[in-house]
This record gives C-alpha cells, structure tokens and sequence, in this order.
C-alpha cells in the first residue's frame, strides 16, 4: 500500500543519487514507524507530491546542471503566504499548491502542523529539522491574526528588523545558515529599499544509510555524461539492501536510512535525461512509488553509486507563474490583504539548497525564501499620445484652485 510520507520525503532528496551497504556485519533495523494520517492529510501529500513533481520538471526544462529543490521547504513558505492572500491571489495559490478545493485554509494548516510534529521524530536514527520565519521591517505593520497564526500552526520565528542597517541582513542570513546546520550561509546579499517583509522556510535532514558503503571499495568509474563523452567520478560499492523497478524508459532503485522511515529513490532513464523529465508527471512518479511500495524487503543488490556533493539557488517565480501563480507576483493585481492592509506584491520566491552524499549517508538543506515589497508608482509613459477627446484644466498648483476645466471633442471647432 503506497505510503505518502514516504513520497513526500523522497522528493526531499529527489535530483541526487546514492545507495546503501551492510554497517558492522549486522542487518539494520528495517521497520519504519507508522505515521497517524487522516484522510484530508493524505489528500494533501499526494497533491503537494504533485505540486513537487511538476516544480521539478519545469525548473529541468531550463536547466543542464545538476541541481536539487525541495518541494517540502517550498510547500510549506507557500503555505505560509496563502495564509495572507485573498481574493483571485489565494484561489491562483492555493491550485498551484494543488490543495483540494474543497479544503478551507484552517484544514490546510492542521494538516500541516500535524505532519511537520511527527516526521520529526518518527526516526531517531535520522536527523530532520524544519523550521520558519516571518523578519518584516520595522515600522511595517502587519495585522496581528496572521502572525498569531504564522506562530500557532507554522512555530514560526518572528522579529521586527530595520532593513535600512546591515544586521538585518546578518540576522536573516544567520538563521538561514543556523537552520541549516551551516550548509546554507547566505540567501540575501542585499535587501531593497522596498522589501517589506520576508516569509521563510529551512529544511534540513542528515541521514545514515541502513546499509553503509565500505570506504576501501570506492573507486574512480568512469561516468558518462551523455552519448560519447565521460569523465571519471569516485564511485561507491556495496552489496546492499535495496528495491529496484523499471519500466520502458527507466530503472529505478530505492535505499533506505535508518529505520526506512526515510529513503532515496534514483532513477536512471533508458535514454536521455532531458526526455525523461519532459514526460515525467504525478502519475509516472506514483507508477515508480507504488511499485517499491508493494515490495516488502530491500534485498542485497551490488550496487554502483557515484558521491556527490553541490549547492544551488533558483529563483522560481517563472516556473510557478507558469503553475498558476500569476497575481501574487504582480505589483497592480496582488491580493495580500490578509497581510496587510497596504499595496504589496511578491518580489521573488527563490530556494537555495545543498547536497552531500558519500559512503555513509546522505546531508541535504533547503531554504525558501519569499520576498515581499511595496507597490511602486507605476512608471511614466515614454510617449503619450493624446488623439481622441478629451478633459482639460487649469490650476493655480500651491492652493490646488481650479482656475478652469473644459473639454475638446474637436480640436478644429472655434
């Protein structure tokens, strides 16, 4: 039976690729904790897993590097957002997030709450840690029922910072680094004399193969980066405890840590990899989840996993615009009321991430990181044309008294 939490964690560590090896000559504990979900949190984990998936492919579409997101970190920011949106904003939001119609914003933020407490703690074995933050600039004020909440059902950090002072950028890119156990040192190199407000969201999970690679095995093996051409990459070793599927286009393998609450899933696609993301969909990557789900042990597969390790940063407001997300980003038609009473738009969503994978496990962060400004003045025409009637007047400008005010519908009538 397909377990959702186990998508949703997998899609954590989506775009890296490893396995796992026998510790100590003793098998590992390989049962996983049961999480408690409702039938509205499973509906919202698969949704999400969709959400994530497609985040996935269209950032692929425009890249040719190797690059990681983390559907969960971007989820949860967004969620935090669509707490302050309202009207046309919130509807556009909440389907680019894929939550149920149905599902009022209170339902969406219990499920969330109740989610984020128990993948916490369900593996000691594994290190998982999430954590949010609302820094707005002093002076700014923002209505009281969206932070009581922001800190209710999201624990969200909340501080007040002068934005025109360099400690605020120290302070926001010290929790960034904090909440990331340093792999994340910086995510704002400067901040706009219009930002006002920053939502924010760190991931970070540290876990140990069930089965760990053996160190003297490792080896350099050759690595092919496309038909012809290939480099020579340090590569793991281990006969280790595993799942593997495949279908025409694609073998797929999953590897558990800890207890196996946690896994990663590679798969490596028949022919090239911009072909595969292009046809890589919710309904393909729940065909590739399903089939691990219904295969009860990780039997001992020799396995060849190159390590890796790469940061990356990706602003995203393209690729969730074209999801749906289009009002938000716009300064005239934004709908953050809940917010604040004021005229503000989303500036930028961008996610920076970190990946390490070696013989004994995995380290993986995420922060998402949302970035709210001050409506502008909408800037002055280059040209305006004045052909078809119109209104004029004559002031005296200090006092604003009307001298005059008139009409032309024919500049050629005396």
């Amino acid at each position: 039976m397909k377990n959702p939490v186990l998508i949703i964690l997998c899609l954590l560590t989506f775009a890296a690729l490893s396995s796992c090896s026998k510790d100590n000559g003793q098998e590992p504990d390989l049962n996983p904790e049961n999480l408690t979900l409702t039938a509205k949190s499973s509906d919202v984990i698969a949704y999400n897993n969709e959400f994530g998936v497609e985040l996935f492919t269209k950032v692929a579409l425009v890249e040719n590097k190797n690059f990681m997101l983390s559907p969960l970190s971007a989820s949860a920011a967004l969620t935090m957002l669509l707490n302050g949106c309202g009207g046309e904003t919130y509807d556009q939001l909440k389907a680019t997030l894929k939550y149920p119609e149905q599902m009022t914003i209170s339902e969406i933020n219990e499920v969330y709450k109740s989610l984020v407490s128990q993948l916490l703690v369900i593996d000691p074995k594994v290190k998982l840690a999430l954590a949010n933050a609302i820094f707005y600039r002093q002076g700014f004020t923002v209505k009281p029922p969206f932070l009581s909440t922001m800190e209710n059902d999201f624990n969200a950090e909340i501080a007040g910072l002068d934005f025109s002072l360099p400690a605020a950028l120290t302070t926001i890119n010290k929790w960034a680094s904090d909440n990331t156990n340093g792999k994340i040192p910086e995510v704002l190199n400067e901040i706009s004399a219009e930002a006002v407000m920053f939502i924010m969201n760190a991931l970070y999970f540290k876990g140990d193969w069930s089965y760990q690679f053996d160190k003297d095995l490792t080896s350099d093996r050759a690595f092919y980066t496309d038909g012809s051409n290939s480099v020579n990459v340090s590569t793991m070793k281990g006969d280790v405890g595993s799942k593997v599927t495949g279908e025409a286009g694609y073998s797929a393998i999953e590897l558990p840590y800890g207890q196996t609450n946690f896994t990663m899933i590679v798969i490596v696609p028949t022919g090239t990899l911009t072909d595969f993301t292009a046809s890589l969909d919710a309904a393909k990557w729940n065909t590739i989840t399903s089939a691990f789900d219904g295969k009860e042990e990780y039997g001992k597969i020799t396995v060849y996993m190159p390590k890796f390790k790469f940061s990356y940063e990706k602003y995203l407001n393209k690729q969730l615009q074209s999801m749906g997300m289009i009002d938000a980003f716009n300064p005239y038609l934004a709908d953050l009321s809940g917010i604040v009473d004021a005229s503000i738009y989303v500036s930028f969503v961008k996610q920076n991430t970190f990946v390490e994978v070696d013989e004994k496990g995995t380290e993986a962060a995420a922060v998402t990181t949302i970035g709210i400004e001050l409506t502008s003045m909408p800037p002055q025409p280059r040209v305006f044309t004045i052909d078809k009637p119109f209104v004029f007047a004559i002031r005296e400008r200090t006092t604003n008294t009307l001298l005059f005010i008139g009409q032309v519908v024919n500049p050629l009538e005396n």
